[in-house]
């Protein structure tokens, strides 16, 4: 697995059902390396913190491997890295393969996945058509947070090197599945909700849905 692409955003204004929101989702390539932070990109613009950003939502990875599908669904997209969101673009990201707690040293920095990405309205705005939020969502193409265990610089060109296998552990695509295609797998479920590595808000989410469904 290789960088790509670097992306950071500025802050931008958006319009939603009547009100004014600020995002940092129209993030774009930079030439520069970027800094990975415990809580945040330097210089990046979390602006939503609830749902982004913080200990173990530090950065987003997607996969450049992704693009060919979506440019085929969404052709009249101005298409460029950091579409998604995503701090960093990576070829060969595969979240079938990847899974939470593994750990990665990328360039100077080291992290730990924790999370697949779930996806709100703004990816939405992003592309200026709702529709894309629900094609997210059913597809095993998620992205993946990470924790930043030591921080540092990370540049196009660096390789994310497999430092530990957590085999004991889901693979990011299936705790993604979770939230619509597996609803009704309980042992899924209790398995990810289990997982002491698995990011904690995510944790609260996956428990939600496992309490309505014994209801």
């Amino acid at each position: 697995m290789k960088i790509v692409s670097t992306n950071i955003a500025e802050p931008t204004t958006i319009e939603w059902r009547g009100q004014e929101v600020q995002t940092g989702i129209y993030k774009y390539p930079v030439e520069a390396p970027i800094f990975l932070g415990t809580e945040d990109v330097e210089n990046d613009h979390v602006l939503d913190r609830l749902y982004h950003g913080g200990v173990d939502k530090a950065c987003y990875l997607y996969s450049a491997d992704h693009y060919s599908f979506w440019k085929n669904k969404y052709p009249s997209q101005l298409w460029q890295w950091g579409m998604f969101g995503e701090n960093l673009t990576v070829a060969g990201l595969n979240e079938s393969e990847i899974r939470i707690g593994d750990r990665f040293k990328i360039g100077d920095a080291e992290v730990q996945v924790s999370q697949p990405r779930q996806p709100c309205f703004k990816l939405g705005v992003r592309f200026g058509d709702q529709k894309v939020v629900d094609d997210f969502w059913q597809l095993p193409y998620p992205g993946i947070y990470v924790r930043v265990l030591q921080s540092g610089n990370v540049r196009v060109g660096d390789e994310l090197v497999l430092i530990d296998r957590n085999t004991d552990s889901l693979a990011v695509s299936e705790v993604f599945s979770i939230f619509r295609l597996q609803r009704d797998n309980a042992d899924l479920l209790i398995k990810a909700i289990n997982d002491p590595l698995l990011a904690e808000s995510c944790r609260t989410d996956i428990r939600k849905i496992l309490d309505f469904s014994s209801e």
